[in-house]
């Protein structure tokens, strides 16, 4: 305490780190000393030491809508002074409105729609449900390496992750991996991307034959968008889908990420139209624009039909909150009264041709990815021509970790993994603020990866 004159002064205490407290996913406990954020506005975070940063990874990959978006707001509070909660085994209307509008924007009517608390339990959930509909209880699942479906044990061993492959054992669960359609680095040894694409959804096709078509219950893929980096070739999810159905087998599009306009869709698979449709779906992360957590499985009519007269033993005491699917229904609304789906995917065309221009300077950007919505990965190298990488996959290269401070200092924030910089801007974000933070990368590449004449080609490309 503290005295001036007469009057008695409490001394204020200092607020509470979280790092004093707090168990911080994916993250060494005693490297977290992350910024503390306030609040936001569009593609802005607002910081408690009066910084204002913009957001290029939305987040995780998930605030869509940028940040405290007044829709969102404003359902979530209209929703709360009506009802909080009430569990499934009650009904509530955002529930129910939600359920609709997700089957009417993704063509899947006379289907239903599980909803769960996140993306990893909508992928536990999918399995599950996939499995009982095919009558496979242990049916095998097929997903793929350098895949991501969720840090759950199930998800984990469903994820082609190395960073996680040491806690859990894929075979226990059923899991079988098959290799990814990376077109940059080819598993398949091919330099055309349209092909490995092709080889890449045949080699599930042959791991079905052998494993026998009854004994696979589904097969599991992001058909876009991902933090591994890999976006598919386009041959790729049209002759998945075609192996599949020839085989009876269920196909589980993960769209987690890549759903809600990221990819310049609704939905990623929406891209190929009919021919990419999928039987189930997870959804999370834009599903509400990350205001609340919300995920959900959306099932087709046949695989809802199926079950439709056997219990199902799946669930979570959170799932479908009303408080959740309220700012769902607002979330959808936003998408399309702002034209943000058609918005994304302009504005991830004009990304995509300014990355390439950055490609052109910059030795180091070995390959440009994306491009069909607001979503890009720059892969760098310390060679363009033998394509060798910074790093092992998935460390972080010095200079790399240090363009990101040096981003974050600029009142940027960027996503890294591995050799890779993930650009997932909110959908929201605007033209000037999007061509600034690129003309920031730019000076910032020069920086900390100037370019150096290569053993084959003497200079830049």
């Amino acid at each position: 305490m503290g005295r001036s004159g007469d009057t008695v002064m409490l001394a204020t205490e200092a607020p509470l780190s979280e790092r004093d407290g707090v168990l911080h996913s994916w993250s060494v406990q005693a490297d977290w000393n992350a910024p503390t954020v306030t609040g936001g506005e569009g593609a802005w975070l607002h910081l408690a030491d009066g910084r204002r940063i913009l957001d290029l990874s939305s987040l995780a990959e998930c605030s869509n809508l940028g940040h405290q978006h007044p829709r969102l707001v404003a359902a979530i509070r209209a929703q709360a002074e009506q009802l909080c909660f009430v569990t499934n085994a009650w009904g509530a209307q955002p529930r129910a409105d939600l359920a609709q509008r997700l089957l009417e924007r993704s063509g899947f009517e006379g289907g239903r729609v599980f909803f769960t608390t996140g993306g990893a339990d909508a992928s536990e959930n999918a399995v599950k449900i996939a499995r009982q509909a095919a009558g496979k209880p242990h049916g095998a699942i097929i997903a793929r390496d350098r895949s991501y479906h969720g840090a759950t044990h199930l998800a984990m061993a469903l994820s082609g992750d190395t960073r996680t492959r040491a806690q859990v054992d894929p075979a226990a669960f059923g899991v079988h991996h098959v290799p990814p359609p990376y077109a940059y680095r080819c598993p398949f040894g091919s330099r055309d991307a349209d092909e490995c694409g092709r080889r890449a959804a045949d080699a599930v096709s042959d791991h079905i034959d052998r494993l026998g078509a009854d004994n696979v219950a589904a097969v599991l893929m992001e058909p876009n968008a991902g933090t591994n980096g890999i976006v598919p070739p386009d041959s790729y999810w049209p002759a998945l889908r075609r192996h599949t159905a020839d085989r009876g087998v269920w196909l589980i599009a993960d769209e987690v990420m890549s759903a809600f306009g990221r990819c310049g869709e609704w939905f990623a698979w929406q891209r190929h139209g009919e021919a990419g449709r999928p039987d189930l779906m997870t959804l999370a992360k834009g599903l509400t624009g990350a205001a609340v957590p919300l995920g959900a499985v959306v099932l087709s009519r046949d695989v809802a039909e199926r079950i439709e007269h056997e219990m199902l033993y799946a669930g979570l005491t959170y799932c479908g909150h009303p408080l959740a699917c309220a700012a769902g229904v607002a979330a959808l609304q936003a998408y399309a009264d702002e034209n943000l789906i058609e918005r994304s995917r302009a504005l991830g065309s004009a990304l995509h041709a300014q990355l390439l221009q950055l490609q052109q300077r910059h030795r180091v950007l070995g390959d440009v990815r994306g491009g069909h919505g607001l979503f890009a990965v720059l892969e760098l190298v310390a060679d363009p021509v033998t394509r060798a990488a910074h790093a092992p996959w998935p460390q972080t290269p010095a200079p790399l970790r240090a363009l990101v401070d040096a981003a974050m200092a600029e009142g940027v924030s960027l996503a890294v993994r591995g050799n890779l910089i993930l650009l997932a801007p909110p959908l929201v974000i605007g033209e000037r603020e999007l061509s600034d933070a690129l003309a920031l990368l730019d000076r910032l590449l020069t920086r900390f990866f100037p370019n150096e004449p290569t053993a084959m080609n003497g200079g830049m490309r």
